[in-house]
């Protein structure tokens, strides 16, 4: 049997304790705080204190992982002999998947007699986590590199993510709603349902007024997902950003509705949410990210006019506006000036 590991990034959002318990090893995304510069340790007390900040009024960004840095890191492991399975977010929510697939392409030819598998997870978060946890447990039980992957890749759509917001204004900066909806949202204290549904993008499932008919609703769907299946020894884990007691109710809630489910965990959220270039045309809004060398393109847009919003952390926004799409556009090289 080939000597391999289980790898994953910081986003899997699992606790460092358990990471290093199970000797994981973990690629870190990085991000600013009030444009100070930071890894996600994937620590409870810094997750805790990034959020306490938050609530300050600190403004977080960014980036993903170039390639050159997924190079690097999985490098090492084959260095040493070790085939890989690695496990990131669904590659509909980074580019950073795609920079990860070049790596090992690279890292492929240079040691063909490894195997690296590169897998999409289709999940993001604490849907991430579960799939390495159970992965790994494969793995501690004497199951071999093709058998672990052929499991992933089996059950990734069997795991399900709920999850709410307070505030609308992150989404808003991640382009992923309109800033007229993100007032009208905080204006009338709109909270937004989201899953991820099987092709690992990030949708709203549904939006209701106020954070306990938020929190209803995610209860709502999970046990409504428990009456289609037996949900015996089903595990639960419960991401939350500075939001423990809304946690804990979710937790009893189950616990009360399906006493025979499995362990339900509840840890700190991770604080990696997106840096991004964003389109917008009549109120909608289109996000991407830089690839490794810089490059962004907007595929399959309706012809119309547009604004573009390049922005990056340390760096002054750059807009153009009226952009038209009748054609394919190529703006060429875009040089961005750093912030005084």
């Amino acid at each position: 049997m080939s000597d391999y590991i289980i790898a994953t990034s910081s986003t899997s959002d699992l606790p460092r304790t358990w990471l290093e318990e199970h000797n994981i090893p973990f690629i870190a995304y990085s991000y600013t705080v009030n444009d100070e510069p930071r890894e996600d340790d994937c620590r409870e007390e810094t997750r805790a204190a990034v959020y306490a900040g938050m609530r300050r009024g600190d403004k977080l960004h960014t980036s993903m992982i170039n390639e050159f840095v997924y190079y690097d890191f999985l490098k090492t492991f084959l260095d040493e002999g070790k085939d890989v399975i690695f496990l990131d977010m669904s590659q509909k929510m980074s580019v950073s998947f795609v920079n990860a697939n070049k790596a090992a392409d690279k890292l492929r030819a240079e040691f063909p007699e490894r195997k690296l598998y590169v897998m999409d997870t289709l999940c993001i978060s604490g849907g991430l986590g579960l799939l390495v946890m159970n992965m790994v447990r494969r793995k501690e039980a004497g199951a071999g590199f093709d058998e672990v992957v052929a499991w992933g890749e089996e059950n990734k759509l069997r795991i399900a993510h709920r999850f709410t917001v307070d505030d609308l204004n992150y989404l808003k900066e991640g382009g992923r709603v309109s800033n007229s909806a993100a007032l009208v949202g905080s204006i009338l204290d709109i909270k937004p349902v989201l899953y991820v549904p099987n092709a690992g993008t990030l949708d709203v499932a549904q939006k209701v007024r106020g954070r306990k008919a938020a929190l209803r609703a995610i209860r709502d769907g999970i046990l409504h997902d428990f009456s289609e299946c037996d949900p015996t020894g089903t595990e639960i884990h419960i991401l939350q950003a500075d939001c423990v007691a809304d946690a804990e109710w979710v937790r009893d809630e189950i616990r009360k509705a399906y006493p025979q489910v499995g362990e339900i965990t509840i840890t700190a959220l991770g604080v990696v949410i997106g840096a991004h270039c964003r389109l917008v045309s009549g109120g909608k809004v289109w996000k991407t990210e830089t690839d490794a060398y810089g490059d962004f393109w907007f595929r399959d847009l309706p012809v119309g006019r547009f604004q573009l919003y390049i922005e990056a952390p340390g760096y002054q926004r750059k807009i153009f506006d009226d952009l038209r799409t009748a054609e394919c556009l190529n703006l060429g090289d875009i040089p961005l000036e750093r912030e005084a």
